[in-house]
């Protein structure tokens, strides 16, 4: 069976509200993010490091094969693992706090691999100069990224309020669930009440217990 291919269009344009017009395909963003049972991305201060536990080599497998740009280079490199493609990603857009987690390492371009943004009101300068800081505008350059031609998309790191702020531009989640409850802690997205509809695309289940969803956003 072939595969059913999307095209979009809208009535608007130069000839009048009748016209009909392609409209250019946007990159997508995605939320790829790591959570407890309930929820929680992090304790109240943010650390998600009790989840690090449930990086075994089967699903160490699983992050290498399917979403090797999310693996930071420092990492990477001491594993022999630097010199693996791009799969889903070329961008990288992430809020202070996960940065900061890198700048206390003495890491100042944690995703090489990658274009680095982070979206931050009170980093007026950026440490590194692969490292672009979005001090305001922070949607419209999330449009404008989206917007660029090519066939990678664009990966949003977090952290949570970064991710309210955005949550209208996120495309896909991938939505890595860890075995544990955490009771309180940091969201997975720091804004008001709002409803949003996803739709669940594909369950990953791993021997670990970990789970990894992914939902497309419904237009």
């Amino acid at each position: 069976m072939r595969p059913l291919q999307v095209k979009y269009y809208n009535w608007s344009g130069s000839h009048g509200p009748r016209s009909l017009r392609k409209e250019h395909s946007l990159r997508k963003l995605t939320y790829f993010i790591a959570c407890s049972i309930d929820g929680f991305i992090g304790d109240p201060e943010g650390d998600a490091s009790s989840m690090l536990a449930f990086v075994d080599e089967e699903f160490f497998g699983f992050l290498k094969a399917e979403y090797p740009e999310t693996l930071p280079t420092h990492g990477r490199r001491p594993l022999g693992l630097d010199d693996l493609p791009n799969k889903r990603f070329d961008t990288i857009v992430q809020g202070r706090a996960s940065y900061d987690i890198a700048l206390k390492e003495g890491v100042t371009s944690p995703y090489a691999h990658l274009r680095q943004y982070v979206a931050s009101r009170t980093l007026t300068e950026s440490p590194d100069p692969d490292v672009e800081i979005i001090a305001e505008d922070l949607v419209d350059r999330v449009r404008a990224l989206k917007a660029e031609d090519g066939e990678l998309g664009v990966y949003l790191c977090g952290g949570s309020r970064l991710a309210g702020e955005l949550l209208g531009e996120i495309d896909e989640l991938v939505i890595k669930t860890y075995p544990q409850v955490y009771g309180s802690g940091m969201p997975m997205f720091g804004a008001g009440f709002s409803v949003t509809d996803f739709a669940l695309e594909s369950v990953r289940v791993f021997t670990n217990g970990v789970l990894v969803r992914t939902y497309a956003r419904k237009r």
